[in-house]
């Protein structure tokens, strides 16, 4: 069996102070048929006292969430293992189980052991396992980094559940009164963070490719000003609060530049802001509406909103050593509004609004190929944005007059939905996997 080193499991995020009680609840409301049936048996504890229970459960709502598997119901389990010794293969084939995962916590507080392995039923074969030291409180991240490891070797795909999502609450503290909050969560609703509190608006987050910052537009001055702030410290700073719109902000991938939407000359263009040197780089020049710019992840180009042709449509230009390269390329023709786009990890794909006889969904583009796949059956979605391993998009959308983030894959066939038990959330923004 494997081991895995504490440093390897810690995430920058865990050094923030204690996780409040998680926000968002998630709810599974279509599922994949024909998913692939796993068994995630309760762990054992041997000798660990007051170890907090339930790593099972986590890495079985990890995987179900994924809509690519089918864990089976702890009461249908047909016995409950915690190692490779103790597993009669002959009784889960009966019970329809292709793979399955048993383990183990030993030890006590901040001295664990989590240890697990990964059977082929079907073969009666160890597939993978390892033994892992944490803490009690580092026992949920070591669940997610189970299901990673899980999810990558059974679908070849790595696993995107140790990650984060940033995300706006809004909450009407009185008549005239809101209270916004922008915070981060685990992928899975827990361990929300607010990073910022304002009276103000808070908007468009968007993370550095290191997962370590968070850039934003805030109202706090009583106009649009973008801030970058590291996550962990809540250091921050204005970078951006020239005259007029400072709005928009795309993370370079690089780490050392934002693409910005500025109205500084009088027209809301594309800029290139250099976070260290602050010199600005236009991209476009029109007297349309230029927005919403997301690098692609090469960094040789990019793709904004723009009205130029009458409705809101995605373009894309070239850069080289990120200065525009020749004219933008209109990339979008299916429906009377695209907007909002952004690249998958691999870059083969976008994600976008689609916006058709006013309704607005979720829709997904084939760069190779051209084509638009819409993938919801919404009247309001915005705000989408990829899972770093391009398996599922997260996005904003209403719900009885209330608005809450749904996750989707990105065949359309799987489902979710988070939503807080008070006020409106939006504005979400997946992080990318947590450079270690």
């Amino acid at each position: 069996m494997k081991k895995i080193s504490n440093w390897f499991l810690i995430p920058m995020l865990l050094l923030l102070a204690t996780a409040a009680e998680a926000r968002l609840t998630i709810e599974i409301t279509q599922g994949i048929e024909g998913a692939m049936p796993i068994a995630v048996v309760p762990f054992g504890t041997p000798g660990a006292e007051g170890a907090p229970p339930g790593v099972a459960a986590i890495v079985a709502a990890d995987l179900a969430r994924s809509g690519r598997f089918a864990p089976l119901a702890a009461e249908k389990l047909p016995a409950q293992p915690h190692d490779g010794k103790g597993i009669d293969f002959a009784a889960w084939r009966a019970a329809g189980v292709e793979n399955m995962v048993v383990g183990q916590v030993q030890g006590s507080g901040d001295k664990l052991l989590v240890q697990f392995q990964l059977f082929d039923v079907l073969r009666g074969v160890q597939l993978t396992g390892y033994s892992i030291p944490t803490t009690a409180e580092r026992l949920r991240r070591v669940a997610h980094q189970i299901s990673d490891i899980v999810y990558e070797k059974l679908t070849g795909q790595r696993g995107a559940f140790n990650t984060h999502v940033a995300y706006v609450t809004v909450e009407q503290t009185g008549a005239q009164e809101r209270q916004f909050r922008l915070a981060v969560a685990d992928a899975d609703g827990f361990g929300e963070q607010v990073i910022l509190s304002s009276k103000q608006p808070l908007m468009s987050p968007a993370w550095s490719a290191d997962g370590r910052r968070l850039a934003y537009v805030s109202f706090e001055e009583g106009r649009s000003v973008v801030y970058v702030q590291e996550v962990v410290s809540g250091k921050r700073e204005a970078v951006a609060s020239f005259k007029g719109l400072n709005s928009a902000p795309g993370w370079a991938p690089d780490g050392r530049r934002l693409a910005l939407t500025l109205s500084r000359d009088g027209n809301p263009e594309i800029y290139i802001l250099d976070l260290q040197s602050r010199a600005l780089t236009r991209v476009t020049h029109s007297h349309a509406i230029d927005t919403e710019p997301a690098f692609a992840p090469d960094g040789k180009s990019m793709v904004f909103t723009s009205d130029r042709g009458g409705r809101p449509q995605i373009y894309r230009v070239a850069l080289d050593n990120y200065r525009p390269q020749g004219r933008p390329k209109r990339l979008t023709f299916e429906g009377d509004y695209n907007a909002r786009a952004s690249f998958s990890a691999d870059g083969s794909q976008l994600v976008m609004v689609n916006g058709e006889n006013n309704r607005f969904r979720i829709a997904v583009m084939e760069l190779s190929r051209g084509t638009v796949r819409v993938l919801t059956d919404s009247r309001f979605d915005e705000s989408p944005s990829f899972a770093p391993n391009g398996s599922m998009i997260i996005f904003a959308t209403e719900r009885n007059s209330r608005g809450v983030l749904e996750a989707v894959s990105v065949d359309g066939r799987a489902h979710q939905r988070l939503g807080t038990s008070q006020g409106d959330v939006r504005e979400p923004a997946w992080s990318p996997f947590i450079s270690q």
